[in-house]
This record gives structure tokens, C-alpha cells and sequence, in this order.
């Protein structure tokens, strides 16, 4: 097998490459060189997916049985457009990877496979799309949609459509579980967001790489849902993440209406939580039935933290910075719970 990974030198990238090396598959990497070393044993070429030149010298390194495409994360449409009509000749399958955040009705609703998408054209610039003033959608999701629209008009039956939510993991760049596992480490009363029982479905960064290959090595396409089938509760994540950091602190559960007072943001001042019905209630039954398959999320943290204590470090990303709430607007809080 003969694969082409646009990126591939840190985190989902990194995982692809490591275990397409391991299933004996020749790999090509094409990045900047700028956010990580190649893994050995690739191809490297060097350029910037921006840049049609830098793409027409990749084509002419080809053929490939398929490209996975991890590096469009930031890119417009028309950038993920160009770039699958420069390896259209030379590739025969596209897998590209996409997110959530391309339904009309997320996170609002749950979601198939089937659910509405939001509205963008493949050529659209980094211009097109907006947020909403709850959150959603966004621009980010709006720019999705187009590089997915990009890459079925190219490659038909043959593009692949992975749509995760949440991927953590040794090597997360976000810092998401990694502000947890500090945080639990740390001790003391901890600010929870109530319910304990709410339902969580991230995937491993692994699994996700494991199942993007599987398709790569497939022979029909179409979108897939890539959530984690059984999921954990918000309680048993945050206790796994205690357990396994040995922390000596108490949650303390907040209810959302006490966030909101204190105008805690979703999503990032305490990572993962969003009251929204549907942001956790993706469907990945398409995918289980294709193979998905994931490790519990309480391995997921252990291996983190095992990662983090081993002198992990991400690459340089402006995200790692939104998570986390402030110290002392977590003290308030807190007290306010007394």
C-alpha cells in the first residue's frame, strides 16, 4: 500500500504515519517541516499545500493508492480544492478529516451521518461563513463543509468523510485532558461542571488514526461519524483523571446555572463541558459497523498523563492557551459552594 499523509509529524498525523509504517505500507509525508520531525522510515517532501507549485512537484512524486489529508484543520476551501485537483491524477482514494462542527444542527441536536449539513461551496475563501452568537455554528464549521464539498467533487465515490468530535491523547495539542490531569494533580477542591452523569464522547487519537487507514485501505467512501461508541460519564472521566494523577482532591459539582452566573465560557474554561443537548450525542454506528474501534477513555488519560510525565510536549499552538479557568475565579466559585 502506497499512502500520501499531508502532514504527519505530530499528533493525528504522527499517529497515521506510525501505524501505516507498522502495517508495512510505504508512506509519503508533505509539510512545512515546521511543526515537528518526520517520523523514520517516510518519504518526506518538503512544501506548503498553499502554494500550486510546491503541489505540482508532490504529484510528481506520486502514484498513491491514497492520500489522508490531517493538515486542512486551518485552511480555506479553495486551498483543500486545489489540492485534490493537483493529486486527483495520481491518487485513487481521499481520505480527508473533517468534524462535527459541519452539521447545521450542532450542538444543538443529535446527529447522523445523514443530518443536515451547513452550507458552503467548495471554492469559498477564508472569508466565508460566520459564528453565532451562542457559539454556533461557526465559521469553523461553515470552512469544513466546503473542504468536504472540496473533496467529493474530485473524488466522488472514492472521498472519505471522517467527522470526529473530541480527539485526546498522548500528543494532544489542545490541551483539553492535559489542563485535567494538571488540574487534578494539583488537588484541592476541584470545580466540576454537574451532572456527574453527563455523557462524554471523545476518541483516542489512536483509534482515529487506526480507522482513517482502514478506510484508506477500503474500497467505498462516504462520511463517517467518528465518536467513541460507548463514551464515559464527566464524573468517571474526572475521577480517572484523580486516580491516575494519585491527587488527594475533592470535586466539588457546580450546576450550569451557577457557571453561567459567573460567566464560565463552554468548552474551554472548564475543557469539555457544553450544556448544549446534541454535543454529545453523535452517532457512530456507521463507522462501529466499518471497523471503529476504541480503548476506554480512562486509558485514554492514563496513557496521557503517562505521556506528560515523560516530558511530553505538544507543538506550539495558540489553543493550548483558551483552556483552563483562572485560579482565582475558580476560588470564588468554590466558596460560593461552601
Amino acid at each position: 500500500m502506497r499512502l500520501l499523509v499531508l502532514g504527519g509529524t505530530w499528533f493525528l498525523g504522527k499517529c497515521v504515519v506510525e501505524q501505516a509504517l507498522a502495517r508495512g505500507w510505504a508512506v509519503t509525508t508533505f509539510n512545512r517541516g515546521r511543526s515537528g520531525v518526520d517520523v523514520p522510515g517516510v518519504t518526506a517532501v518538503r512544501g506548503d499545500r498553499a502554494f500550486p507549485e510546491d503541489l505540482s512537484r508532490l504529484a510528481r512524486q506520486g502514484d498513491w493508492d491514497a492520500v489522508i489529508d490531517t493538515s486542512s484543520s486551518d485552511l480555506p476551501p479553495q486551498d483543500v480544492l486545489v489540492a485534490t485537483r493537483a493529486l486527483a491524477g495520481r491518487a485513487a482514494r481521499w481520505v480527508h478529516l473533517s468534524t462535527v462542527s459541519v452539521y447545521a444542527g450542532w450542538p444543538h441536536r443529535p446527529l447522523r451521518e445523514d443530518s443536515a449539513l451547513l452550507d458552503c461551496p467548495a471554492d469559498a475563501d477564508e472569508t466565508f461563513g460566520y459564528t453565532g452568537a451562542d457559539g454556533s455554528p461557526t465559521k469553523y464549521g461553515f470552512q469544513k463543509a466546503g473542504g468536504e464539498r472540496a473533496v467529493v467533487e474530485t473524488f466522488g465515490d472514492q472521498a472519505v468523510l471522517l467527522r470526529p468530535g473530541v480527539i485526546l491523547g498522548p500528543g494532544e495539542y489542545v490541551g483539553r485532558l492535559p489542563w485535567w490531569l494538571n488540574r487534578a494533580r494539583c488537588g484541592g477542591r476541584v470545580l466540576a461542571p454537574a451532572p456527574p452523569e453527563r455523557h462524554m464522547q471523545p476518541v483516542d487519537v489512536r483509534d482515529v488514526a487506526r480507522f482513517a487507514l482502514d478506510q484508506a485501505a477500503a474500497s467505498s467512501g462516504g462520511a463517517y461519524n467518528v465518536t467513541h461508541p460507548e463514551g464515559i460519564t464527566f464524573e468517571g472521566f474526572l475521577q480517572a483523571c484523580m486516580a491516575v494523577t494519585e491527587s488527594h482532591g475533592t470535586l466539588v459539582w457546580a450546576q450550569p446555572e451557577l457557571l453561567v452566573q459567573y460567566e464560565v465560557k463552554q468548552w474551554t474554561e472548564l475543557p469539555l463541558w457544553r450544556t448544549h443537548a446534541g454535543v454529545w450525542a453523535v452517532d457512530s454506528s456507521r463507522a462501529v459497523a466499518s471497523g471503529l474501534r476504541c480503548r476506554p477513555v480512562s486509558e485514554t488519560v492514563a496513557e496521557t498523563w503517562t505521556w506528560i510525565q515523560a516530558a511530553g510536549r505538544p507543538v506550539n499552538h495558540p489553543r493550548w492557551a483558551e483552556h483552563g479557568i483562572d485560579p482565582d475565579k475558580e476560588s470564588r466559585i468554590l466558596a460560593s459552594l461552601r
